[in-house]
């Protein structure tokens, strides 16, 4: 059986109620579950964070002992060469020694040079190992903290709110596909969700613009759909709203 538009109207007006009530319960929750959402990518973000100055720290120290063995090595060359010099047979191979040796401790002036870069290296990455661990504990405590209090809420106005989203999928039922449509649209578009309103003070309670005396009639009369001409929304009479809300 075909609706007449007041039904129409006040199928319509029964959903935006429906949804204006889970809209007050999403309200209460607040930013908690983007707070949460943030806090989460934060915590995520530090321990990678944290991981690769860890795995960073761990190869600067792995350098630090290749270069002592190193030193090491140069350290028994050097040792060994010196050695050979009480033995040589002539200059040229005293030279030859003697040069390994110079190479040998310039190669330890290079190892304990790159020692010195690797510490400071370690003492710089290990200052910022340390603040982004500090930073995690806090982090990981202000989620804890959004987490409980999410929690808290949600358990509140979960069973409320789902009542509320089944009243409003049996309302859906009863709105043709056309205008659900268009009022889901509206509702998307309008930042307080409203997209069916009632005439405040002469004026569109969605923006507050007045509406011409002729245009209340027809409204009042209940005989088509009638938007605001500013903002779209779908306007009913103040009876219309007091008749559906009592129903």
């Amino acid at each position: 059986m075909e609706q007449t538009i007041e039904q129409k109207l006040k199928g319509l007006y029964e959903l935006q109620t429906i949804h204006t009530k889970i809209d007050k319960i999403r309200q209460v929750r607040g930013e908690l579950p983007m707070e949460v959402a943030d806090l989460e990518d934060d915590v995520a973000q530090l321990e990678t964070r944290i991981q690769k100055i860890k795995a960073e720290l761990d190869d600067l120290e792995d350098d630090i002992v290749t270069r002592k063995n190193l030193i090491k090595d140069s350290q028994a060359n050097i040792k060994k060469y010196e050695g050979q010099l009480t033995d040589v047979k002539n200059n040229r191979e005293y030279d030859a020694i003697s040069k390994e040796v110079e190479i040998q401790g310039l190669d330890i002036q290079v190892s304990e040079k790159k020692i010195r870069e690797f510490e400071y290296e370690i003492s710089t990455k290990t200052q910022i190992y340390e603040k982004a661990a500090t930073d995690l504990e806090s982090r990981k405590s202000d989620l804890d903290a959004k987490k409980a209090e999410l929690g808290t809420i949600t358990a509140e106005t979960q069973k409320e709110e789902g009542e509320l989203n089944a009243q409003a999928e049996t309302a859906k039922e009863g709105i043709e596909p056309r205008l659900l449509t268009a009022y889901s649209r509206l509702r998307n578009n309008a930042k307080n969700g409203l997209a069916v309103v009632t005439i405040q003070r002469d004026s569109c309670s969605g923006c507050f613009n007045q509406i011409p005396p002729q245009r209340q009639s027809d409204i009042r009369q209940r005989k088509k759909i009638i938007v605001c001409e500013h903002c779209g929304r779908i306007l009913v009479d103040e009876q219309t709203a007091l008749e559906t809300e009592t129903a």
